[in-house]
């Protein structure tokens, strides 16, 4: 198993609300990754108002990163009255999780006449040289229409070769999903294949509780599994036989 991932978070239904949530859900992986003493470098984000994001994409690696994380894949769901809601009613909004291996150049090759790259400057966060140089990079791929971009390094060429590895990993599990389907025809279970379609975890805050629909088991204290404590939820999955 690779210990290297690709982390993508997208805010989902919801609004700003679903955008706080998606940065709950990035900030979690990325205390937790400080907790077990993995390195967490975020590649590109698109930050909303009250710590939110609409997008959030990060590299990971460390010691079995993919074997513990592999399970997040899917749409997380919050039950919360809203940062934003003024009259205390409880709303529900959804963020994507997608955990994908880092995919070496060698197992996919990509065809350079397939790629566009365009440069600009990064903005943000990351002193002068960020601001003033072209650092940022955006790589689209024509036959796909898969967009990638990086602008948390300091050089082009270490922007474009994190972009690359994304499109790798991308590319990459579109092929996966492919096979698995012509492997188990128009079926619309989408059993064990990761459809991010499907709901997999709930967060209820007036019950205190999260629920993981496809073990059925429960954990209380979200905010301390939002402030990195995943170990009980990961554990539970590593007592499921693959």
């Amino acid at each position: 198993m690779t210990n290297k991932i690709i982390l993508e978070i997208r805010a989902g239904a919801g609004g700003d609300e679903a955008a706080i949530f998606a940065g709950d859900l990035a900030r979690m992986y990325q205390r937790y990754a400080a907790k077990v003493g993995w390195k967490f470098d975020v590649v590109d984000y698109n930050q909303t108002t009250l710590n939110g994001y609409k997008t959030f994409i990060a590299k990971m690696s460390g010691d079995g990163v993919c074997d513990s994380l592999k399970q997040e894949s899917g749409v997380h769901r919050v039950q919360r009255v809203p940062a934003t809601e003024k009259s205390g009613r409880v709303h529900t909004s959804t963020a994507t999780v997608a955990i994908l291996p880092e995919i070496e150049p060698k197992e996919l090759v990509i065809n350079p006449n397939d790629i566009e790259v365009s440069f600009s400057r990064a903005g943000g966060p990351g002193g002068q040289n960020v601001n003033k140089v072209e650092t940022a990079v955006r790589v689209t791929h024509k036959p796909s229409g898969i967009v990638i971009s990086s602008r948390s390094e300091r050089s082009q060429h270490a922007n474009r070769e994190a972009a690359m590895s994304i499109l790798r990993a991308k590319l990459y599990e579109q092929q996966q999903e492919a096979e698995f389907k012509k492997v188990s025809g128009e079926r619309k279970e989408q059993v064990g294949s990761g459809d991010r379609s499907e709901k997999i975890r709930t967060y209820n805050f007036p019950n205190d509780r999260i629920t993981d629909h496809r073990i059925g088991k429960k954990w209380h204290n979200i905010e301390e599994v939002l402030n990195g404590n995943l170990d009980p939820v990961i554990k539970a999955f590593k007592k499921i036989p693959a």
